[in-house]
């Protein structure tokens, strides 16, 4: 889909589809076509369009405009509208329009949202709206239909640009988490990094599996010591071509298990097919790399993705077993299943070793959060109030809902071992809180941030805005993060 800014005037647009935002109150007003404007008026007035969010009513053949169709997006109420209403109202607009058979659409901002911080976000809605996840559908008919072009009027070239790449990004990322287990292994996913990281001149290391032997990954090697794919550890550098202001260095860490089985505490039946979406941390991670290539912020960035595949296999982790990480410290592992905070503390510490002076993590790593907080918000914990106040400003400012959890100390009691420094499950009261304590451990005191993105990462069922399927959720609030440090 082309992304294009339109600079003519509003009933001069050209276009299959010209798109303007009615609010809740009152209609929008159509300067340049009185006749249309009446007929908006009468849409309101008989109740077919009343504004609420998402809403969607066309004109067709508009008196008064070059457009062949004028199009009514619902945005809310206008006091609570903001970027991230807009990218769903644009995601929505091209989800429905497309689906009609529309080839061309654009978007006219209001004066009141004319700001390149709108147009960014009216792209990024349309090119995540865009994306379906079909890739195996073998329908001839599937590509029918699309989009050729989304048009803004208002904005900046600029902000058009930064609006493609964060939403590319972020498809990229959902196309990773939406592959299956048996064509996105550990090793193919790696692959998948270094071929990103050489399209977009990152620096990008493998360490194998006897690497990680050799340097004491004994918690991320044990894990995948059930499978007959091997493990691997991804490492994507980013260096701004200025030498920064400070000694600061981002260190970002997103968990990779391409499919998860629990191991010998393995999962039920129903719903493990979507355990291929366990990766999901390490995609949001690879994709913010790929936009932070392009965005360049001033902060050099280190991405690691360990990446295993949890399988039951006759050389399987054992609950029970003792294992040694990186850091030195010895875990009790009590149940499989609780694998991701065991490959996030090997590569946590071997983040620290390559300089990271600050660390975000980002994981589907607990069903406890889904409870805790359902499908809304990120669960975030942290060890430094500062960092974490900055990466929230971040989320806010890309519409990531995140919700801090408390870090008492109260929690890590639930974590002591007679056998070992720690086991690595808390029993089931607090579970994503002992989860995150339990990755504490290993941090000391480096500024930390832990993100639980288990029942954000993926949407059971379709939006008007989105496909069903991986979110890419993280990603923007990481790209802002290192993009505002």
């Amino acid at each position: 889909m082309e992304i294009r800014l339109e600079a003519r005037k509003l009933a001069e647009v050209d276009s299959d589809a010209l798109v303007i935002v009615g609010f809740e109150g009152a209609p929008p007003e159509i300067a340049a076509a009185d006749q249309t404007a009446a007929q908006i008026k009468e849409l309101y007035d008989s109740g077919e369009f009343s504004g609420k969010a998402l809403e969607i009513a066309i004109l067709h053949r508009p008196a008064g405009l070059t457009a062949k169709r004028l199009v009514l997006a619902g945005g809310g109420k206008p006091d609570k509208f903001d970027t991230a209403e807009l990218r769903k109202v644009t995601g929505a607009v091209v989800r429905s329009l497309k689906s009609k058979g529309i080839r061309t659409i654009t978007l006219a901002l209001d004066e009141a949202w004319r700001s390149d911080d709108f147009a960014a976000a009216a792209v990024e809605g349309a090119v995540l709206g865009d994306a379906e996840n079909d890739r195996y559908k073998t329908d001839p008919k599937k590509n029918e239909k699309q989009v050729d072009a989304f048009a803004v009027l208002g904005g900046s070239q600029s902000a058009l640009d930064r609006g493609r790449i964060l939403a590319e990004a972020q498809n990229f990322s959902r196309g990773l988490a939406n592959e299956p287990a048996n064509v996105l292994t550990p090793t193919l996913l790696a692959e998948r990094a270094k071929q990103m990281a050489a399209e977009f001149g990152l620096e990008c290391e493998v360490l194998d599996q006897d690497r990680m032997r050799q340097l004491g990954m004994g918690a991320l090697v044990g894990v995948a010591q059930g499978s007959a794919e091997p493990p691997a550890l991804v490492v994507i550098r980013y260096k701004p071509a200025n030498t920064p202001a400070s000694q600061d260095h981002l260190g970002l860490i997103g968990k990779g298990v391409t499919f998860d089985t629990g191991g010998i505490s393995i999962k039920p039946a129903e719903g493990m097919e979507k355990m291929r979406y366990d990766m999901a941390g390490g995609a949001a991670v690879l994709g913010a790399m790929r936009a932070i290539a392009q965005i360049k912020p001033s902060i050099p960035v280190t991405a690691l993705v360990p990446t295993v595949e949890n399988m039951p296999g006759s050389k399987a982790q054992r609950p029970g077993d003792i294992v040694t990480s990186l850091s030195g410290k010895t875990v009790e592992v009590l149940n499989t299943d609780a694998e991701g905070r065991l490959i996030l503390i090997d590569a946590l510490t071997y983040a620290k070793r390559l300089g990271c002076t600050h660390l975000v993590d980002a994981a589907t790593l607990t069903g406890a959060i889904v409870v805790a907080l359902g499908n809304v918000n990120v669960g975030a914990f942290t060890n430094n109030e500062a960092f974490l106040n900055k990466l929230l400003a971040a989320a806010k400012a890309e519409g990531e809902k995140t919700w801090q959890m408390p870090m008492d100390e109260e929690y890590k009691e639930l974590l002591k071992s007679n056998f070992a420094d720690l086991h690595n499950i808390g029993g089931r009261s607090g579970g994503s809180i002992t989860a995150a304590w339990f990755i504490r451990d290993f941090v000391d005191e480096t500024p930390w941030i832990h993100l639980d993105i288990a029942g954000t990462a993926w949407l059971d069922d379709a939006k008007p805005y989105m496909a069903k399927g991986p979110t890419g959720v993280g990603l923007r609030t990481f790209v802002r993060l290192a993009e505002s440090w």
